[in-house]
């Protein structure tokens, strides 16, 4: 505990820049590779943003030969460079050292924009060690030089020149970023997708360090790039694609969207938002599958398609779809600076109702194009519930192979060995689409739970039995509800919790193991059940990257590194949030993972039979007394 005093002295005032230097994580995600190539991302979505509203139509981005230098070049209107009126300086200079500050607040500039807060430019200037701004506008070229964010000088009036635009050429500085290496494949691979997301559009790649060059234009749009995702994954294609270009009269949102059916067995979506990538989805997403859903089930309705005793769910239709979704949106509303994830409620009914009647007037008159797609459908229903990875359970060497009426929603192994195999009971749909992407299917089992459980402490048996999440869980074991325990009937050698790294995660853990104390006890006595331990704290630096657990971990962690570190902290807000190979790296990879073994003693029986009945029973006094007498050991509450 500190010993130092407390009062208004303490409290640290960041003027300027400064607090993006200090915290850069929070504006571009961390300092690694991610965050030095966001840095280009920045100031290519600002050209960008001259493009999707009609005033510029190339980009020119080099690499200089130094390897660390990036310079990014529009004909766009070029950034005004008179008097602001509010501080008297150049408004290109208020761009570039004031946080939040731009074009894009209104719609009077800009229609619409990717770069929304104002503070993409600032940041990158501010996390560079040089920048230079050439703006071409009025007839006259003008400058201005930074340094680490602060202006060398005014805006300098040069020689009178032809045309306009902008040209932003910035050095990331090394006190910030440890490796000024990029990927130019990865930045190659950027700048093509903007030119699929805006006709017309020319994009050149210049990269001076290795004497290339590139220059990309898809006229097109988002059908050729539909062609270049389906020829990526060579998956052979069901049906013509489905292809859509509007605008929602009312709220403005335009849509771009194409989309096909394909043999694979998983769904790829690759969604943008003001041409600003969504990796983690988002409402635009919600929108498009529910569309999906809802038109083709009225297409099987309609034509009476939908065969009897088979039934057909979502995922059924959703399997083998690859798309892209372009929308604009005057007023995105993203998760954090990096922009992963869309969150404006609205967006969802907007897009299903641009895309849902017009799949189904697409099915309706290409009838021959819908029941390709409806014979896919169905293909996936009938293996869905005959469960494809279950039918590998015909192998399987245990007295009840081929008569468990195996969850629908488990993603079982292709292992027949039980000794070998493991089966993760997942919390939520989301941590299990993640974990099914990122295990090791040859012995790696996933079984998505939805939401908390019943307690079974508290219910009667008849109630566990009429409860379909803890059912599933017996069915999927092999050991049934209150039945004498047989190491022979089970499927899989470990049974793993996998939760939330938070309060909500460890209570749904423990009423998975009052379940399982309650109704299948010899699997906790047999050493059966595990506890995984998911990372609720990612600390990078430099090239290190450490995993954390708990508050405790993290600070433990922090206090190994020097002094003057900068160390990136990122929270995890839940399973769902990491991508699925980072799930596998820290989770479910035998060789890096940590588990921890639940079981019961023999002779500690007794107080763990009390405590059980105190804490998860139905009797309220037991848990009053508890906290009253052990809250004084609580610190951090997480609520």
């Amino acid at each position: 505990m500190s010993s130092g005093t407390y009062n208004a002295k303490s409290i640290t005032v960041l003027e300027g820049l400064e607090a993006v230097r200090r915290r850069p994580g929070m504006y571009i995600g961390g300092v690694d590779k991610t965050g030095l190539h966001h840095l280009l991302w920045e100031i290519v979505d600002n050209a960008v943003d001259e493009v999707m509203n009609g005033h510029a139509s190339r980009i020119t981005v080099t690499l200089h030969a130094d390897g660390k230098t990036i310079s990014v070049a529009d004909n766009g209107r070029g950034i005004p460079v008179d008097a602001h009126p509010k501080t008297g300086t150049s408004a290109l200079e208020v761009i570039f050292t004031t946080l939040h500050a731009g074009g894009k607040f209104d719609n009077d500039a800009y229609k619409v924009a990717g770069g929304l807060h104002g503070v993409g430019a600032s940041v990158v200037n501010a996390l560079s060690k040089s920048l230079v701004v050439e703006v071409r506008r009025d007839g006259l070229a003008h400058e201005q030089r930074y340094r680490r964010g602060k202006p060398l000088g005014p805006v300098e009036r040069g020689e009178p020149v032809r045309g306009t635009g902008t040209t932003v050429t910035f050095t990331p500085d090394t006190d910030i970023f440890q490796d000024l290496s990029y990927d130019t494949s990865l930045i190659a691979e950027r700048l093509e997708v903007k030119t699929y997301l805006n006709k017309g559009l020319v994009i050149a790649f210049v990269d001076q360090k290795n004497k290339t060059s590139v220059e990309f234009r898809h006229d097109g749009g988002v059908a050729d790039f539909l062609d270049s995702v389906n020829a990526q994954r060579a998956d052979q294609r069901v049906a013509t694609p489905f292809v859509l270009e509007r605008e929602d009269e009312v709220s403005g949102l335009r849509c771009h969207l194409a989309l096909a059916w394909t043999e694979a067995t998983d769904e790829d979506v690759r969604s943008f938002v003001n041409t600003i990538p969504t990796r983690d989805g988002g409402t635009h997403e919600l929108g498009l599958l529910g569309a999906v859903g809802t038109a083709v089930s009225r297409f099987m309705e309609t034509h009476d398609l939908v065969k009897k005793g088979l039934e057909i769910k979502r995922e059924d239709i959703r399997e083998g779809l690859t798309a892209v979704l372009a929308v604009c949106v005057r007023e995105p509303q993203f998760q954090g600076q990096t922009k992963g994830r869309l969150n404006n409620p609205e967006v969802k009914a907007q897009v299903e109702s641009l895309a849902r009647p017009a799949l189904e007037n697409f099915l309706l008159k290409n009838k021959s194009v819908g029941d390709a797609i409806v014979a896919r459908v169905i293909q996936s229903a009938r293996a869905r519930e005959a469960s494809r990875a279950a039918a590998t359970q015909v192998r399987r060497k245990t007295p009840i192979s081929g008569r468990l009426n195996l969850p629908g929603k488990l993603a079982d192994c292709d292992s027949g060995n039980p000794d070998h195999s493991e089966l993760f009971i997942v919390e939520g749909d989301s941590a299990g689409g993640s974990a099914k992407q990122g295990r090791d299917r040859d012995f790696q089992a996933i079984l998505p739970l939805k939401g908390k459980v019943l307690n079974a402490e508290q219910a009667g048996k008849a109630k566990v039995l009429d409860n379909k999440e803890l059912t599933d869980i017996a069915s999927a074991v092999g050991c049934g509800v209150d039945e004498p325990y047989d190491p022979a009937r089970l499927r899989y050698g470990k049974i793993i919790l996998l939760t939330d790294a938070d309060s909500d995660g460890h209570h749904i853990a423990t009423l998975l193991l009052t379940f399982f104390y309650r109704h299948m006890p010899g699997l906790l006595a047999d050493g059966r059940i595990f506890l995984a331990c998911p990372p609720l704290y990612k600390v990078t630096w430099g090239q290190d990257t450490s995993w954390a657990s708990d508050d405790a971990a993290r600070d433990r962690i922090l206090a190994k590194l020097p002094k003057n570190a900068k160390p990136n902290v990122t929270r995890f807000k839940g399973l769902g949030e990491m991508p699925a190979k980072l799930l596998y790296e820290t989770t479910l990879d035998p060789a890096r993972r940590r588990l921890l073994r639940v079981m019961v003693p023999s002779d500690d029986r007794p107080y763990t039979e009390r405590t059980m009945s105190d804490l998860m029973g139905k009797e309220p006094e037991a848990r009053f007394k508890f906290i009253m007498e052990e809250a004084y050991t609580a610190k951090d509450i997480d609520i």
